[in-house]
């Protein structure tokens, strides 16, 4: 995501205290179900939980359900209306890092602020970048896709380094890292078979996008992007879409030739209104998506609830 339109004076940044997302750690752990409320099995002694620092809630969530009650995370991004490449540093954001035993950025270009302010930090606690962990690169003249948290393997191996690096600051914790961490792998299969059950019904189906956050999960359902790459190129950068490839894009609805419009809610411009009115009007089905956690949801019932709204978009 380049930028946030239609959302005037809504760019911000929230930032979470430790407490709060320490709460969140044992309130979300990958024990249950998602998005039930009952505390994470195991533990200790929580009274000096371990902090760690993330760019964004969905790294942060992450973080927390490996760590449960053992962890305070702090997440620098939790509102759906902030842009990472808007962010700027500040005093309360650097001070967080400076106790950070453990730092999670996305990387991939998507929040630089975070090298930036560790340059400036006077402690170096290690870094885990999700893009660099999840082996994604570009493929030929594609741009990489940074988000690799809607890519379901890139989240099991990151939280699987987030256990190795928690086991390494509190050996004795060990077991307990690791079990979170193997709920949390089991609820990841879960979802996947989900992927692979819509792959199965409808593989090859091909959906339109208004940006490449989600191609990672339409991919791995079997769906085909035929958006013209001139448009989500232009509306990932903020720039304008030539009004022929505009023309092209609007053909795939006003042609039925799509079967779903992916959406995404927190980048809004007039070509994507364009699009989304263009999917309203040819009966195409829309699924939203976000780039950072809802409220009320957790990493996994998340993506649970993508995946359900993409089979029922199908279905």
């Amino acid at each position: 995501m380049r930028r946030i339109l239609g959302r005037a004076g809504l760019i911000g940044v929230v930032m979470l205290t430790a407490g709060v997302l320490a709460g969140c750690s044992s309130a979300s752990g990958p024990d249950q179900a998602a998005g039930s409320s009952t505390p994470a099995a195991g533990g200790g002694d929580a009274a000096a939980p371990i902090n760690i620092v993330t760019s964004t809630n969905v790294w942060g969530d992450v973080a927390a359900q490996i760590g449960g009650d053992q962890v305070a995370v702090t997440s620098l991004i939790a509102d759906p209306a902030a842009d990472p490449h808007s962010f700027e540093p500040n005093a309360q954001a650097q001070l967080a890092l400076s106790k950070a035993a453990l730092v999670v950025e996305n990387g991939g270009g998507y929040d630089d602020f975070m090298q930036t302010m560790l340059q400036s930090a006077n402690s170096t606690p290690p870094v885990l970048n999700a893009v660099e962990v999840s082996g994604k690169t570009a493929s030929g003249d594609d741009a990489l896709n940074e988000h690799v948290w809607y890519d379901l393997p890139s989240a099991e191996k990151v939280a699987s380094r987030i256990a190795d690096e928690l086991t390494t600051i509190e050996p004795d914790k060990a077991e307990f890292f690791q079990a979170n961490l193997a709920s949390f792998a089991d609820k990841i299969a879960g979802l996947t078979a989900k992927l692979d059950a819509i792959k199965a019904a409808h593989g090859g189906t091909d959906v339109a996008i208004t940006e490449p956050v989600p191609l990672y999960l339409t991919e791995a359902a079997g769906l085909v992007n035929v958006t013209p790459p001139q448009f989500s190129e232009a509306i990932e950068e903020g720039t304008d879409v030539p009004p022929t490839v505009l023309a092209d894009t609007l053909a795939l609805f006003t042609g039925k030739k799509v079967a779903v419009l992916v959406y995404n809610e927190q980048t809004s411009s007039p070509e994507t209104e364009q699009l989304l009115t263009a999917a309203k009007d040819n009966s195409i089905a829309v699924v939203g998506v976000t780039e950072t956690l809802p409220e009320g949801k957790d990493y996994l019932s998340w993506m649970d609830a993508n995946i359900t709204a993409l089979a029922g978009a199908l279905g």
